[in-house]
């Protein structure tokens, strides 16, 4: 049928390479010109091509003479001269695809051409790589073309200062890993400053083995983990407290909107208990987060109502329902409050600070594409998550490479009896032999079979990328013998040694299949390259994990019925199709397990572009007054709507309405119920807003327009901060326990959706209501500075561990030697920042 198909319409593929040859070949044209230009001449083409962009040409009409000058500049700089069909594939790059290309077609070089032409909108062009070696040797080797061209080149490792990652982002052109790429946009969204960020917005980036990062390494998530500056003790601590509190004289309560608030007389006493002489001094945050929610906890919060108790463990209790919530957590550290009036053991604070899926990072970018060698198998998931298409790429040369069908025998010692006869016999002529093995404990055990054989050799398995890609480059001499796991010092060419081609090239043995037919292909891949002999053939047992898991009763049972030796192979096409089928089976699986993975990140990745797009209009906003002024609002109208939502007035709760509005807004007796009286709910909204307005602008009066500009980005950064990590805490919890929900007949994934929104409003309001709270009630100090939730030292990934950048202080002359240090630590200048002044 697919034949038929191609017969009428004709081939996609063929097709899109048909209509790119045309370019090569206006490409072709200009070489002789290009050749003769001098180098200051080719080197003038790079501002000659920004000028153009500059007065409107896009990066289409400039893509023939681009191409040619990197080509040329190639030629003189490495030596080396793009092929048509690398023009085809920098093509194909350029127009946001993934270019398969077999092992041996220079990908790398490819990779110049388009991101060359990319680089010249000036606007940052990343490269990534499976590993910092790989990204160090490309930037280096590359880079000579970009530095001939007048093109910066930057390189991002793990581990860097501050500094040198910044300078690697304003580069033209930057290589790094994607774990790395992946943190550095999760720690720009926790700095503290603007001028802390590393990254320009994503504009184009390309991924060299792309099915390894985008396929393989796509089910963990980058996750930036810390411990934060909370101790559960203070739990403890704020409920022995508001314990000993008297209700309406040292605190009053709001059921109606869930609301506790300490009184003038509950905040003294919490100051005189404490040691402070301030509770609202934002210095003082989180000790007056902890009594609010103790407060809540004790005094709101109904023991089987809200939740219960069992096995020393708080379970929330569905308000609708009646059913125990299992998984789920109260957000915000309520429910380490409530473990604390419990007298139960106090979980461990948020520990997750931001995450992303690798997915759902790449898919930020304008521009994506990616080069392989195998892509074809996975097209559909790239097209499907990442909207990529893959266009196979014509190889330079014929392919001569033999792939010899799969042996299989009956038991795993057999099999491997096997595999070293065979090395041994091709080792005798001197071929050079590569063997795949799928785990380190296969490569061990074939490497102390060929020991007691007395045949030379070197293992690999994939631990030191540069020592790999050394031993992996050299597995073509005479006589090699190399045994690495399947992933070991990929993006390393094999070539062969004086003689080899003569002898049949490289031998590859593949002592197991994948569960994918990519990474087998990838195995094969590394022999015939640039049309160079080469020959590859698998060994199975059926012990094999991959032969079980489709049942090899009936063929088992068939061998020893005939009789079957352990060294005895059976060839058949029934077996290897029943494989292959078993592969597709894996496959389909694994993309369905990535497939959920995503759709519960993109729940929470909505939620972390809201955030991170408010964040970051905070930290590049000069006056956020309006911002601020946007979140108090929503807060009275929520009191206002709690209370005054009744057809009849008289109903209504004007006296909590007003106690609410005092505690948290204006000053004790501020606003009274007969200030309220006879007004609509809309007129209540509005007076209230005006009278915290007139108090808003008469703190901003007194203090200082400029100093209160910077207060009201530390409490709302402060706030945002805080509460995002404790919601991402919140609904990791929901997501570890969701799956429950499936028997009771629900789709938890629709749960998750539901109360994921229902969670982030709730979010929201509560950084509102602090907000609100913060600005109309701190003193403020003339030492402020902005401050992380958690401690920088304590803050690592789940790849590398780097500390959060400090902010520098900078000193002018009009600091006294005795005044408050501009750092906010609280101590004098001239023991803090002033000791070396």
């Amino acid at each position: 049928m697919l034949g038929l198909v191609k017969k009428i319409f004709g081939d996609t593929n063929e097709r899109d390479v048909k209509r790119l040859m045309k370019t090569v070949d206006v490409i072709n044209k200009m070489e002789p010109e290009f050749e003769a230009l001098s180098d200051e001449q080719l080197k003038a083409k790079t501002e000659e091509f920004r000028a153009r962009i500059e007065k409107g040409e896009t990066p289409e009409e400039l893509l023939p003479e681009a191409f040619a000058t990197v080509r040329e500049a190639s030629k003189r700089v490495l030596g080396k001269r793009h092929y048509d069909v690398q023009l085809v594939g920098g093509m194909a790059l350029h127009e946001g695809k993934i270019a398969e290309m077999k092992t041996g077609e220079g990908k790398t070089l490819v990779g110049t051409l388009p991101v060359y032409l990319n680089a010249l909108l000036g606007k940052g062009v990343h490269v990534v790589t499976v590993n910092d070696y790989l990204a160090q040797r490309d930037s280096e080797e590359m880079g000579q073309i970009y530095n001939f061209l007048g093109m910066t080149v930057g390189l991002n490792l793990s581990g860097m200062e501050h500094p040198e990652k910044q300078h690697a982002y304003a580069c033209d052109i930057t290589y790094g890993t994607n774990n790395e790429f992946g943190f550095d946009y999760l720690r720009d969204n926790m700095v503290l400053y603007k001028e802390q960020m590393v990254q320009r917005p994503l504009y184009f980036c390309i991924i060299d083995e792309v099915d390894s990062i985008l396929i393989d390494e796509a089910r963990t998530p980058l996750i930036i983990s810390g411990q934060a500056q909370k101790s559960t003790e203070l739990y403890y601590a704020a409920d022995r407290f508001v314990k000993r509190l008297v209700p309406e004289e040292d605190y009053t309560v709001d059921i109606k909107v869930k609301s506790v608030s300490l009184t003038e007389k509950g905040v003294a006493t919490a100051e005189r208990i404490f040691g402070i002489d301030n509770l609202y001094d934002h210095n003082h945050v989180t000790l007056n987060h902890h009594i609010v929610q103790a407060l809540k906890a004790n005094v709101i919060m109904r023991r089987d109502v809200d939740y219960v108790v069992t096995d020393d463990e708080v379970v929330i209790v569905d308000e609708f329902t009646g059913r125990l919530m299992a998984g789920r957590r109260y957000s915000d550290g309520l429910h380490q409050a409530i473990e604390a009036k419990e007298g139960i053991e106090v979980q461990n604070e948020s520990m997750t600070l931001a995450t992303i899926t690798f997915q759902n990072y790449f898919r930020m970018y304008r521009k994506l594409a990616g080069m392989t060698g195998t892509a074809k198998t996975e097209e559909e998931e790239f097209k499907k998550i990442y909207g990529l298409e893959v266009l196979q790429i014509p190889t330079n040369r014929p392919n001569q490479r033999i792939d010899m069908p799969d042996v299989v025998y009956k038991s795993e010692e057999g099999k491997f009896r096997a595999v070293v006869n065979e090395i041994v016999e091709r080792h005798k002529k001197n071929q050079p032999v590569l063997v795949g093995t799928v785990s380190i404990e296969n490569s061990e055990r074939l490497s102390e079979m060929l020991k007691r054989k007395g045949v030379q050799h070197k293992v690999l398995n994939a631990k030191y990328h540069a020592e790999e890609a050394e031993i992996i480059s050299r597995a073509g001499q005479p006589g090699a013998v190399t045994i690495a796991t399947n992933m070991a010092g990929r993006g390393t060419d094999i070539l062969l040694g004086d003689g080899v081609q003569e002898i049949g090239g490289l031998h590859i043995i593949g002592t197991e299949r994948h569960e994918s037919r990519r990474i087998d292909n990838q195995l094969r891949g590394r022999a015939g390259r640039q049309g160079d002999p080469g020959s590859t053939q698998f060994y199975l047992s059926l012990g094999d994990e991959l032969m079980k898991r489709f049942g090899t009763d009936n063929v088992l049972n068939m061998m020893e019925r005939l009789g079957f030796e352990e060294d005895q192979p059976i060839e058949s096409k029934m077996i290897t199709r029943a494989v292959e089928s078993a592969q597709k089976r894996v496959e389909g699986n694994n993309f369905d397990m990535r497939k959920v993975v995503l759709q519960y990140d993109d729940v929470m990745n909505q939620q972390r572009e809201i955030i991170y797009k408010q964040r970051r209009e905070i930290l590049e906003s000069e006056d956020i007054k309006q911002i601020v002024v946007d979140m108090i609002k929503p807060v009275i109208e929520r009191v206002v709507e709690a209370h005054c939502s009744d057809d009849i007035p008289e109903n209504w709760d004007l006296q909590d309405v007003a106690d609410y509005i005092n505690s948290k807004l204006l000053d004790e007796g501020a606003v009274t119920r007969e200030d309220l009286w006879g007004k609509e709910a809309q007129e209540i909204t509005d007076y209230l807003f005006e009278r915290v307005m007139q108090k808003y602008d008469e703190r901003e009066q007194a203090i200082g327009p400029e100093m209160v500009r910077e207060f009201e980005k530390v409490i709302v950064l402060r706030a945002v901060d805080s509460k995002w990590m404790d919601h991402i805490d919140a609904m990791d919890q929901l997501r570890q326990g969701i799956h429950l929900r499936a028997y009771g007949g629900t789709d938890p994934l629709r749960e998750y959706q539901f109360e994921g929104f229902e969670m982030f409003n709730a979010m929201i309001a509560t950084i509102q209501e602090e907000v609100a709270t913060y600005i109309m009630k701190a003193q403020i100090a003339t030492n402020q500075e902005r401050q992380a939730v958690v401690d920088e030292n304590k803050v690592s990934t789940n790849s590398s561990s780097e500390p959060a950048e400090k902010r520098p202080v900078q000193v002018g002359e009009q600091i006294g030697r005795n005044d408050p240090c501009p750092c906010g630590s609280g101590k004098k200048f001239k023991h803090c920042h002033g000791q070396n002044a």
